[in-house]
């Protein structure tokens, strides 16, 4: 019995999308099912969050890969070779997260990786796939470092997240917008305490100051990662008695933190600006959008506002009965970028797929164009829908977006990659 139970589990832990699962999947959609019976297997090794407090973040994740390899194996695989997605669960556990992604290569046979872990474990990812050769595509970490710092670039590794100077510099321009219609000069902070956290809220001040050069960041609160009570933090920002906020808290710490600042009446008399907040995993879930509140689009069926993105959007819902999230297109552009390198390169080669990334443009609903390129410099997307608004309380949420200008985008992050010695 005992053995049984052993043996449920392991296979609760461990999530394998097969070419079986996927014909089963098909009949549903009227297409036919295609046989992998004799063809080898190309394993991705998938480690992310699917337990604890951010386990939407795993869940997001799993089901736009998912449904990335269902697609490729529906269209024949490589000449016949389905995709097998093998996902295990990492718990949110940095050193879990290294462990699990080594395991995957060695054990499982896994030809590549799909990170999607949070920056938190995203960093150990790297390392492993830095030392053990292999194809790393980064799906979730925002932290700029991660592919910014030559010193942590590898030919192998690639981001199809959104990296964190984007969208400060989209929230800069737009929040010292509304900082000079309203009078917002004291500004306070209050973002997780780790790199993420504090590398987004540095480059997000860094260009509000830089649009409007009459805000004061007059103190930063720095709570824990998935930190369950924030009365502290809350009394804190009360007593600094900020006309605004900033915050990158996401996923169930920021639902958290909206629900109980709101009994404390945080949000009644000043701006809020939450980068996450746009998001349908937060909007869903907080007892009430406060007023006052700004946010980045997250994941927003209406940003880009294109019919592609709509369709996506139905698609994922009518699969999974659960709204996508920003991890979602995330990790929809990054399967889509290796199945793509996978084809053109007619194989599962390390330095054959990574040069056919580099560079390389996507057709994609979530471009601000239609199209997202993989850029070469540093191995990281570009020209995906960036958008500042206020948040309303339904759809569509951000009735009025800001939408970020990649010309723009792109001149200030040169000028900040030369500043941190990244480029010359």
């Amino acid at each position: 019995m005992q053995k049984r139970s052993q043996a449920i589990a392991s296979k609760q832990r461990r999530q394998i999308i097969t070419g079986s699962a996927t014909a089963v999947g098909l009949a549903t959609i009227g297409m036919p099912s295609i046989s992998f019976a004799q063809n080898k297997p190309i394993k991705i090794g998938m480690p992310t969050i699917l337990s604890g407090r951010v386990a939407m973040l795993g869940e997001a994740s799993r089901n736009a890969a998912t449904m990335g390899v269902e697609a490729f194996n529906a269209a024949g695989g490589l000449n016949g070779r389905p995709v097998e997605l093998i996902i295990r669960d990492s718990k949110g556990r940095p050193d879990e997260a290294s462990r699990i992604a080594r395991e995957l290569v060695n054990s499982d046979g896994c030809e590549m990786i799909l990170d999607a872990e949070a920056s938190s474990g995203a960093f150990g990812v790297h390392e492993v796939a830095r030392d053990l050769g292999v194809l790393v595509m980064h799906t979730c970490s925002e932290t700029s470092s991660l592919s910014a710092d030559p010193k942590m670039r590898i030919p192998n590794g690639f981001r199809a997240a959104r990296q964190g100077i984007h969208d400060a510099i989209v929230g800069g321009d737009y929040s010292g917008k509304v900082a000079k219609e309203k009078g917002l000069k004291r500004w306070m902070s209050i973002s997780p305490d780790y790199s993420y956290g504090k590398d987004t809220t540095e480059e997000f001040f860094e260009y509000l100051k830089y649009f409007n050069k009459d805000v004061e960041v007059i103190n930063s609160v720095w709570p824990k990662l998935f930190q369950a009570d924030y009365s502290e933090p809350i009394t804190r920002l009360l007593q600094g008695k900020p006309q605004a906020i900033y915050s990158c808290l996401w996923g169930g710490d920021l639902t958290s933190f909206i629900d109980q600042a709101s009994i404390y009446g945080l949000m009644k008399d000043r701006q809020f600006f939450g980068v996450n907040m746009a998001d349908y995993s937060v909007l869903t879930a907080i007892k009430a959008v406060p007023p006052n509140v700004h946010s980045g689009n997250r994941y927003l069926k209406s940003i880009p506002k294109t019919p592609q993105n709509a369709a996506w959007c139905d698609a994922y819902m009518a699969k999974f009965k659960t709204m996508p999230l920003n991890w979602s297109w995330q990790n929809a552009v990054g399967i889509e970028f290796m199945l793509t390198a996978i084809k053109k390169t007619n194989g599962t080669d390390t330095k054959k797929m990574s040069e056919a990334l580099r560079g390389m443009t996507i057709k994609s609903p979530f471009g601000t164009n239609g199209e997202i390129t993989m850029r070469a410099l540093d191995n990281t997307i570009i020209d995906y829908a960036i958008a500042w608004g206020d948040i309303k309380p339904q759809e569509p949420y951000m009735p009025n977006p800001y939408i970020g200008n990649w010309k723009t985008i792109l001149e200030l992050e040169k000028q900040w990659m030369i500043k941190k010695g990244f480029i010359s």
